[in-house]
């Protein structure tokens, strides 16, 4: 489909273009209209990352108002995001309370991702909502991202997208998450499957 077919369905449903990611469509990157929306929403997220990224770790408030200029009012008490970190659009990411995450984050976000009360991610973690068309690799589509209350990923984690890893998940380091996760469930490997359902 064109990008004017694309954009004309979206306009019709009265839908951004995010959101039309979001319910399935797929996209030229190319495009004048995903331009104009999505890479403007990437290069606001790159310029605050920027500052954070190189903004002394012990300035708690300066790195807190830049993280909420980022992720719009959602860095509460209670919240870390270790610099360094790579948000490629902050304002599709949703969070809950006391979310924590170690150094190296990578989240590519354009699909939406949303983590819950209480969710601890170690150092480099990859949370990835877009794929791309494998005949027409400037085509993407994404899948939505959701980590659910007081899961833990340990450290080097890679979730793919359409992923939903479940309420006290484990999910062992160098996982590689390409399907659901139950909740109370140990999951471990490559590609990540579960070895023990916790207590």
């Amino acid at each position: 489909m064109t990008e004017r077919g694309y954009l004309g369905r979206a306009k019709r449903r009265n839908m951004t273009i995010f959101e039309a990611l979001r319910n399935g469509q797929a996209y030229d990157t190319r495009g004048e209209a995903y331009r104009q929306e999505v890479h403007a929403e990437i290069n606001r997220s790159d310029e605050l990352q920027f500052q954070i990224n190189h903004t002394n770790p012990h300035e708690k408030a300066k790195l807190l108002a830049l993280e909420n200029a980022l992720i719009p009012g959602q860095m509460t008490a209670g919240m870390t995001f270790t610099p360094p970190m790579q948000i490629d659009a902050g304002r599709r990411v949703f969070l809950g309370k006391d979310v924590y995450a170690n150094h190296d984050l990578t989240l590519m976000s354009v699909g939406t991702i949303t983590i819950d009360d209480g969710v601890m991610m170690g150092p480099g973690e990859g949370l990835f909502t877009v794929n791309h068309e494998p005949k027409n690799l400037r085509t993407i589509h994404t899948k939505e991202i959701y980590i659910k209350q007081n899961a833990w990923l340990g450290a080097r984690v890679t979730v793919l997208p359409g992923v939903t890893i479940g309420e006290n998940a484990i999910i062992g380091a160098g996982a590689v998450v390409t399907h659901d996760i139950p909740a109370n469930s140990l999951a471990v490997d490559v590609p990540a499957k579960v070895v023990k359902i916790l207590d």
